[in-house]
C-alpha cells in the first residue's frame, strides 16, 4: 500500500471543521464529506471546505442526490469533486457530468463563489477551472455494474467506485463480501482500471485494502472518522 498511484482517504460524518483540519495534518490524501448519510447542511459544508484548504487536504462530497441546484452548490462552494452515489446509466453520467460543466452544459455561472477566487479568477478561468472538476460515479447496484463499461466511457467521468453495501441490497443480500458482490466489485474495478479511470472503493479498515488492492483498486475510502474515533475509544478501554 506504498505504492504512490493509491490515494487513502476517509469519510466525514461530523460537520466539525476540526476533524478535516486533523485528516490533513495526518496527511490523508483526501476525505469524503458524507452528504448522503451524514447531516451536512450548505453551511456546514463550506465550512468544511475551507479547513481542507487550510491543510492543502482535497475535499470530496457525496452529494445526496443528483439535482443541478446540489451539484452546483457543491462545487460552487469549491469542492475538489464530487462522489455521486447511485449512478446506474450511461444517461445518469452523461446527467451528472452536464451538470458540472459550464460549456457544453447545465451549470450556471457566478464570478462570486469561492470556486471563482471571489470574483478574482476572471470569467475563462474559472470556467475552465469548473470544467475540470474530479466526478466518480458510484456503482452500487445490478443495472450499474450492467452498464460500468459505459459509464466509464462517457466523457467527464473519472473514475467509478463500487458501493458494497447497496450492491449486496440489489443481489438481496445482507453481506457485502458475499461471492456476488465480490465478482461484481472485480468486475467493476476491472473496467474501470481497463479505462483508465481511478478505481475506488469503501473499505471497513485498512487490513482489508491489499485485498481489494490486487483487484485494482487505487482509491480508497476507509471507514470514516466516527469509525476511527470508535476503534480509539474502543483500544482504550481494551
Amino acid at each position: 500500500m506504498h505504492d504512490t498511484t493509491h490515494q487513502i482517504g476517509t469519510f466525514v460524518k461530523t460537520g466539525a471543521p476540526q476533524i478535516v483540519e486533523i485528516l490533513g495534518g495526518a496527511g490523508l490524501h483526501f476525505a469524503v464529506v458524507d452528504a448522503e448519510h451524514a447531516p451536512f447542511d450548505r453551511n456546514t459544508l463550506d465550512i468544511m471546505v475551507i479547513a481542507a484548504r487550510s491543510v492543502g487536504l482535497p475535499l470530496f462530497v457525496r452529494i445526496p442526490d443528483m439535482q443541478a441546484a446540489t451539484i452546483q452548490s457543491a462545487l460552487d462552494l469549491g469542492v475538489s469533486g464530487l462522489l455521486v452515489p447511485h449512478v446506474d446509466s450511461a444517461e445518469d453520467a452523461r446527467r451528472v457530468v452536464a451538470r458540472t460543466r459550464f460549456l457544453g452544459g447545465e451549470r450556471g455561472y457566478s464570478s462570486s463563489p469561492r470556486f471563482a477566487g471571489y470574483g478574482a479568477l476572471g470569467m475563462k478561468r474559472a470556467v475552465d477551472a469548473g470544467n475540470g472538476t474530479t466526478i466518480i460515479c458510484q456503482i452500487e447496484s445490478r443495472a450499474g455494474c450492467d452498464a460500468a463499461r459505459e459509464i466509464a466511457a462517457v466523457d467527464g467521468v473519472a473514475g467509478l467506485f463500487v458501493g458494497r453495501a447497496d450492491l449486496a441490497l440489489s443481489f438481496d443480500l445482507t453481506d457485502a463480501k458475499a461471492p456476488e458482490v465480490m465478482r461484481a466489485t472485480v468486475d467493476v474495478l476491472a473496467v474501470a482500471k481497463h479505462a483508465g479511470k481511478i478505481a475506488g472503493v469503501a473499505v471497513g479498515d485498512v487490513g482489508e485494502c491489499g485485498e481489494f488492492a490486487q483487484m485494482g483498486a487505487t482509491w480508497f475510502v476507509i471507514g470514516s472518522d466516527q469509525s476511527l474515533l470508535r476503534k480509539g475509544a474502543l483500544a482504550l478501554m481494551s
